[in-house]
């Protein structure tokens, strides 16, 4: 387990400039803008060209999304009768979500502007805010209405409406992917041809109807029996097993093992039990299986700061992980990171599905077993695979696991402290 912990803070920067060209994305519709009253002034009709961005176009289910809505151009005009000074207009706006995920988002911009004339257009104003994926499939977002706020002499609103505004961006949200927990033990790790042993398996999914079976190395033998997955996901069997070149006994849900419906196989040997010929003697030498487990070095993960408004990433590295395997059965593992969400000041959080590494292992020499990295993408609350190492006839071995982790910190985040934790699981 390890807290990790990432500041902002720092200056606004300047937007980026403009270029000539017609950005992808960029929408013309029709608005209606109503001044305040107190300006005197008629409705004014027209066109808005608007713009919406996102940070990530393919986040996953859980990720936090930044949306960047841009009002290019704009009927509405000053409100007030005379010059309107430098950074003293607000805008607010709605974008409008629709398909895998419906809803509005509320966006808000910093007050920001040049200063404009008596009776001229308002200018281009950009607005941010933020969203959680909660479903798959393919987003889109069309800009909404927004209002103008100016803040010299009176606090004045103008309102812009619009309808049946057309889809500026699209996103595509992908499933979270969630670790395979499930698992297995045996009562006994050798037993004569045709003794009943017993297992137990866990993380199933309740109710479900499980396999258990034996294997000769990486092929089923005949050897199996069916149970059902308890409320808990525990299913508890009896099997018989005959054939003797059994080397593991293996759990799962489906109509065949895969690696992520079953579990990883627990070492079992079939012990023959025959007699020896006359004029013979048996020689037995043992070799004691071990343990698996890990180290880890430090505690605490500080991660790089990021500026207050324009967000970003903030990097770092988990402290380096050491796995020895010195069981010596057929049994992979996989090593699991979860990460809760990141608290700040006055509890603010930024969603544990922003935090993203990628990871690194290397086998020692010698080591048996080969190390897979995990696949570089979110952490999250679910969990992800940070290593792992298959399951073969004869595994085992020392391994250095290690990874780059980056949390992505949404514009405009107060500035401060957030802290979250990293739990790491082997199995």
């Amino acid at each position: 387990m390890a807290v990790l912990a990432a500041a902002t803070g720092g200056a606004l920067s300047a937007p980026a400039a403009a270029d000539g060209d017609t950005p992808p994305g960029q929408v013309t519709f029709p608005t209606h803008c109503l001044p305040p009253q107190e300006a005197g002034l008629p409705p004014a009709d027209g066109p808005t060209t608007a713009r919406i961005t996102v940070d990530d176009p393919a986040p996953q289910v859980g990720d936090t999304v930044t949306v960047t809505y841009q009002v290019v151009g704009t009927p509405a005009v000053n409100p007030v009768g005379g010059e309107l000074p430098a950074d003293v207009l607000t805008p607010t706006g709605r974008v409008l979500l629709a398909g895998a995920q419906s809803g509005e988002l509320t966006v808000v911009g910093a007050k920001r502007n040049e200063p404009v004339q008596a009776g001229a257009v308002l200018p281009a104003v950009t607005m941010t805010g933020t969203f959680k994926v909660t479903a798959p499939g393919a987003i889109t977002l069309a800009p909404g209405g927004y209002t103008l706020h100016t803040s010299h002499l009176l606090d004045l609103d103008t309102t812009c409406q619009a309808t049946g505004t057309p889809v500026s961006e699209r996103l595509t949200a992908t499933p979270l992917p969630t670790a395979n927990l499930r698992s297995v033990a045996l009562a006994a790790a050798y037993g004569k041809p045709g003794a009943e042993l017993r297992v137990t398996a866990a993380g199933f999914t309740p109710g479900a109807t499980v396999t258990v079976a034996a294997r000769a190395g990486a092929a089923e033998t005949a050897d199996r029996v069916a149970a059902t997955a308890d409320p808990l996901g525990v299913v508890l069997a009896e099997l018989p097993v005959t054939d003797k070149a059994t080397t593991a006994v293996v759990a799962y849900e489906g109509a065949a093992w895969s690696a992520t419906r079953g579990s990883g196989p627990a070492a079992y040997t079939v012990v023959d039990a025959a007699p020896l010929p006359p004029g013979t003697q048996k020689v037995t030498a043992t070799v004691e299986p071990g343990a698996l487990g890990m180290t880890q070095t430090g505690e605490d993960i500080a991660l790089g700061a990021v500026p207050y408004g324009d967000g970003g990433a903030a990097p770092g590295r988990i402290g380096t992980v050491t796995v020895k395997d010195a069981r010596g059965g057929p049994a992979g593992w996989s090593l699991i990171g979860k990460v809760s969400d990141f608290t700040g000041p006055g509890g603010v959080r930024i969603p544990a599905g922003a935090l993203s590494w990628t990871p690194v292992c290397v086998a020692a020499a010698g080591s048996p077993s080969a190390c897979a990295a995990g696949s570089a993408g979110a952490v999250g609350a679910e969990g992800a695979v940070l290593a792992s190492t298959p399951d073969a006839a004869l595994v085992g071995g020392t391994f250095t696991v290690d990874a780059a982790v980056t949390l992505r910190v949404p514009p405009y985040t107060p500035p401060g402290s957030y802290t979250a934790v990293l739990t790491l699981t082997l199995s």
